[in-house]
């Protein structure tokens, strides 16, 4: 399934749990430096753009589209990997937790490499031996989620558009309701809504997710998840593996 595939089929409530995270958005943004023209690449509903800059986004499904508010950038409907533009056609090109949809990760950071001076990515290093087991959801609840095989390292995708790697830690009160943000507010994911707007649910399929869901109430109710992650409470930000290229 292609990413566009994929959100016009998750995507019908995202606008309503995937906001702009303002912490996160100043890393991206001071990133930038004095750039003027940013395209967004996999831009979604919108949410990192910068208010202050021109802005030109890019995202191939539909549904992602119809659903950027009015006054949004334009939105042209391409795929990382062939994005219609010419080269060097803007000072700085941005994605924004997208990179793992795309069929060809290095065709597509090539891509915003050629069409732009400056590349900012948020993206997540999966290939950290220990990703899987740092984040509690995955580690005790979905064991389905992985990496495919095959995929690019986050080391060779910073090498191939000569990115340097920064870690992105997770407030605990994260306004953007991507896959790691409710870390230290477990009850957020027995919400049908905060699900439907993460596509790793998708992605596992209704049955795992919904052993995942059962399995997390029960330990919620009888307090074996507060045990068994007692050292996260006081913890104000979490380093689950989310970083930034900056190329």
């Amino acid at each position: 399934m292609s990413s566009g595939q994929l959100y016009d089929a998750i995507g019908a409530n995202y606008t309503v749990t995937r906001r702009t995270e303002p912490r996160i958005a100043a890393r991206i943004w001071t990133a930038f430096g004095d750039a003027r023209t940013v395209l967004n690449v996999g831009a979604g509903t919108g949410s990192y753009e910068p208010p202050d800059r021109d802005v030109t986004a890019v995202e191939p499904s539909a549904l992602m589209r119809a659903q950027r508010p009015a006054g949004a950038a334009p939105c042209v409907a391409a795929v990382a990997e062939s994005l219609p533009f010419e080269d060097q056609s803007f000072d700085a090109a941005m994605a924004f937790s997208t990179v793992h949809h795309w069929q060809d990760p290095i065709a597509g950071l090539r891509e915003m490499r050629r069409v732009a001076r400056r590349v900012v990515v948020f993206t997540f290093d999966g290939t950290d031996t220990g990703w899987r087991r740092r984040f509690w959801l995955t580690r005790d609840y979905l064991p389905e989620v992985v990496v495919p095989v095959g995929r690019p390292s986050l080391t060779d995708q910073a090498r191939a558009i000569g990115a340097r790697i920064e870690p992105v830690l997770i407030p605990w009160d994260c306004a953007d309701g991507f896959f790691e943000a409710y870390w230290r507010r477990p009850e957020a994911y027995l919400d049908d809504h905060v699900r439907r707007g993460i596509s790793v649910w998708g992605r596992v399929g209704p049955d795992a997710e919904q052993r995942a869901v059962r399995s997390l109430r029960d330990d919620l109710a009888s307090g074996r998840w507060a045990e068994r992650n007692r050292d996260l409470v006081d913890l104000e930000e979490a380093e689950l593996g989310l970083r930034l290229l900056i190329a």
